[in-house]
């Protein structure tokens, strides 16, 4: 086992470097222009990668709460360890096409060093659904900030306008709907078996339930014990999730204000400049997740930044250069977490 472990660890490895490589080589500018950014960027650039330590710190706090429902007496995961994983987990996510191809089955390997496989991978899919459900709850509240600004005449409102945030609050709505189902009946068998309806995987469906009925059935219960019997553990990971990517939207305020962005200074313009870069990170993140199929979502992240930034009226040059240094972000952290695989292994 502990051999077959490392060679996964290898792989993810190896996965993760060829994504760096890759995410240099797909710029859609050249190097020397890159370089003008960054050097537009100057010393902005540490707080706009720095917040990533923080951010990456509120997501394993949000973990570390599952997975303490989950350990029995006796059993512990430190803090640093969880940050860890919860670094490399998603420079694999970032690395991947379908984020969480590869960081949720490393998460669960390296966690079942701690903790039995089936409560290692339920924890890890209860994380999982929580970073997806806090999302939504983003877009939903989002739409409301959207109404807001609208109401004092920061921002435009017409029909169309009306009619795209009534789809999102729909879409939410349908999201909660299916997810409090998942919370309380657990999820993991009804996957296997809605998979098997996909033309060519029945086969593989069939004999995948067939060998691991029992143990998918332990992981729904435990899925469905967070929401009933551990409310303060469930409530906790989802404020906490939301509130990483409230702060997430501080890398998007960074960057509007290194551009002269700030609604005309002072408090009152400091926090509508932080409204709108909520309402940026929104829009880019529902684009990003409704193409999440491309690898390192190239291309959507950079059309999401484009668009969220037309939409509030400001230039396509802020755009561009808003998803060039996320993506330069997104190279450096994918690079820490690849190095954190290593120093984790040896540990």
């Amino acid at each position: 086992m502990k051999w077959t472990k490392k060679r996964m660890n290898n792989l993810f490895f190896v996965i993760g470097m060829v994504a760096v490589v890759v995410m240099l080589l797909t710029f859609d500018i050249s190097f020397i222009e890159l370089w003008q950014h960054l050097c537009h960027a100057g010393y902005w650039l540490i707080p706009i990668i720095g917040i990533w330590a923080v951010i990456y710190g509120i997501n394993a706090l949000a973990w570390q709460a599952i997975i303490k429902s989950h350990t029995t007496e006796g059993e512990h995961v430190s803090f640093w360890r969880i940050y860890r994983l919860t670094i490399t987990g998603y420079a694999l996510n970032y690395a991947t096409p379908v984020g969480g191809l590869g960081g949720e089955p490393y998460r669960i390997v390296e966690l079942s060093r701690n903790l039995d496989n089936q409560r290692a991978a339920s924890s890890v899919i209860l994380y999982a659904m929580m970073h997806i459900f806090s999302h939504f709850w983003l877009w939903f509240t989002t739409v409301l900030l959207y109404l807001a600004l609208a109401a004092i005449g920061d921002l435009p409102f017409n029909a169309t306008i009306a009619m795209l945030l009534a789809i999102v609050v729909v879409f939410c709505l349908i999201a909660f709907y299916v997810f409090s189902r998942g919370y309380r009946h657990g999820l993991t068998h009804k996957t296997i078996r809605w998979i098997g309806r996909i033309p060519g995987l029945k086969g593989w469906s069939s004999r995948f339930l067939k060998r691991h009925t029992e143990a998918l059935q332990n992981v729904d219960r435990r899925i469905a014990s967070l929401h009933q019997q551990h409310k303060r553990a469930f409530y906790s990971s989802l404020l906490l999730e939301y509130l990483s990517r409230v702060v997430t939207s501080f890398e998007i305020m960074f960057m509007l204000l290194l551009f002269g962005v700030d609604c005309g200074g002072g408090l009152a313009g400091l926090t509508l400049t932080f409204c709108h870069s909520l309402l940026i990170l929104s829009l880019t993140s529902l684009l990003a997740n409704l193409i999440g199929f491309l690898p390192m979502q190239l291309g959507v992240q950079e059309g999401g930044f484009a668009v969220s930034t037309a939409a509030l009226g400001l230039s396509a040059a802020l755009g561009l250069f808003v998803s060039i240094i996320c993506r330069v972000r997104e190279i450096v952290w994918i690079f820490i977490g690849i190095m954190l695989m290593k120093i984790d292994n040896k540990a």
